[in-house]
């Protein structure tokens, strides 16, 4: 089955890389050793990262509108928040805590990078496809240690594809079961895992050799079994009147057609994963797609990586809302195993600018990491942001604003029974929630109230008292929804010595019912 001039059991994905030790392991050693050694650096930086910076404005909203456990979520599907909410009652709420499951997810990411490197190619490939995963800052940094939905869908992806490559080999019943859950659990985690899921069918339908799966019943009980997987969040859904389902399908809706916008959105994409990773990843990514599907494995790859790319890259020309980058990072993802191939080969061929760009490379990124972690943790960053940017400070949404309870404590604002808090937005109130506790009610002010319209919706509170907190940058004016608005002395946000915010307080009395109600 070989092609003209090809060895049989060669793959034209791997020519001309060896499968010797990997440099990096020491003399003697293999690759896997080298992936071991790289997964405990890697992640002793992420827990030291995890340990420096407060919850980001979306880590708290889904901490705090998590708390309350469910079946579904407004925004994403369960398993980003059923991981937080059980490392928070675990292991304590803290920031530290609940990210704890995202950097043990990514460590098993990284552990099958390699393992999906080295089946579509070689131990080698595979460990410099594990390798380039860590040093992208989109994946490497944000998805291995944020708690977002991307970190549990990269581990199952990952899964997915690794297990599919085995299955449409012939490997046996366990793979394709093993491709359904991991791909189920995709889903479970972010919609746009159909994506992907849609391109392992068009590798079915367009690769000749494996196109005899479709009449098998293999493949339809894997995406059965995914369906089961993923049915807690239709029947969520279903009894909140496809609220997550219409609010993620809304964001592709064509409102204006903008040509530039794809090209915007694609120099974005290569900024998150650094220019110099993005492009040889495309040209290996393209070198795949003219082989074409005799060469299975890379074609296997692109189909699965193509979907996220295009599609988002597609919307953004159309969307009324702005499509960010790392939404297509996932696509990405399944393209790096044809990137470590590519080094290798590289560097069989005696390329000598590989390593010092990987270990420059490298070094940038824990420096990045290291400054932005001290910066915040320490204040240090306080006295640039003070002469640049005067009217920002961006690293109030790097800190907890945990000072926030503790003096609202002091001033007995907590003390009233059944004591309700309003924020303006479901940003703050994340935040505000977070520092709070899970002991006091938040509610959400705003028509987007999000998951927190549905965990504790403003007009259950009709009728009550609500204290409104207003961080500087929220100026709306509440005092329709209130019989009377009270304003109170403002409350700071204080961090490393400092006061870092001003949060104005209201007093607002007698909830007003919504007026369709």
């Amino acid at each position: 089955l070989a092609p003209p001039g090809q060895r049989p059991g060669a793959h034209p994905i791997s020519e001309g890389v060896t499968r010797g030790d990997c440099p990096l392991a020491g003399p003697g050693h293999s690759p896997g050793l080298a992936v071991l050694w790289l997964i405990l650096a890697a992640t002793a930086v992420r827990l030291g990262f995890a340990a420096s910076l407060g919850l980001g404005i979306d880590e708290s909203y889904m901490v705090a509108a998590g708390r309350v456990f469910s079946l579904g979520y407004f925004d994403h599907p369960p398993a980003a928040w059923w991981l937080s909410w059980a490392a928070g009652r675990v292991f304590g709420d803290t920031a530290f805590a609940v990210r704890l499951p995202f950097i043990a997810l990514f460590a098993g990411s990284t552990w099958l990078m390699f393992r999906l490197g080295t089946v579509a190619v070689s131990e080698r490939a595979g460990f410099w496809a594990a390798l380039a995963l860590n040093l992208s800052p989109v994946l490497g940094v944000t998805t291995g240690t944020w708690v977002l939905p991307d970190g549990p869908l990269v581990c199952a992806l990952l899964g997915a594809a690794l297990c599919l490559m085995h299955a449409v080999d012939g490997r046996g019943w366990r793979w394709w079961l093993g491709a359904g859950a991991c791909a189920g659990l995709a889903l479970f985690s972010k919609y746009s895992a159909i994506l992907t899921i849609g391109g392992a069918f068009s590798f079915l339908l367009t690769c000749r050799q494996h196109r005899r799966w479709l009449a098998r019943p293999e493949p339809y009980v894997a995406v059965l079994l995914a369906f089961v997987i993923f049915s807690p969040v239709v029947i969520w859904n279903a009894e909140h009147g496809w609220a997550s389902f219409a609010f993620q399908g809304a964001r592709a809706g064509a409102v204006r057609f903008r040509p530039v916008a794809p090209l915007a959105t694609l120099a974005g994409e290569a900024l998150f994963i650094l220019p110099w990773i993005w492009a040889p990843m495309m040209v290996a990514g393209w070198q795949a797609l003219r082989r074409g599907p005799g060469e299975w494995r890379g074609w296997l790859l692109c189909c699965l990586g193509a979907p996220p790319i295009v599609a988002f890259v597609a919307i953004s020309a159309w969307s009324p809302q702005r499509v960010l980058y790392h939404w297509a990072a996932p696509g990405y993802l399944l393209l790096f195993p044809l990137l470590g191939a590519m080094i290798a080969r590289l560097l069989d061929g005696g390329s000598r600018a590989i390593r010092p760009v990987l270990a420059g490379t490298a070094v940038l990124v824990v420096l990045l990491v290291t400054g932005l972690g001290t910066g915040v943790r320490f204040d240090w960053l306080h006295p640039l942001v003070e002469k640049f940017a005067p009217k920002t400070d961006p690293t109030v949404e790097g800190i907890d604003w945990l000072s926030l309870r503790g003096e609202l404590l002091a001033r007995g604002l907590l003390d009233r029974p059944n004591t309700v808090i309003g924020a303006a937005n479901w940003r703050d109130a994340g935040k505000i929630g977070f520092a709070l506790g899970g002991d006091v009610t938040v509610i959400c002010l705003d028509r987007d109230a999000r998951q927190f319209g549905i965990v504790a919706p403003a007009s259950d509170h009709a009728g009550q008292d609500v204290l409104i907190l207003l961080p500087s940058h929220a100026t709306q004016d509440f005092s329709k929804l209130f019989s009377v608005v009270e304003t109170l002395p403002p409350a700071t946000i204080r961090h490393a010595g400092r006061d870092v915010a001003e949060v104005a307080i209201r007093l607002g009395h007698h909830l007003r019912p919504a007026p369709d109600e």
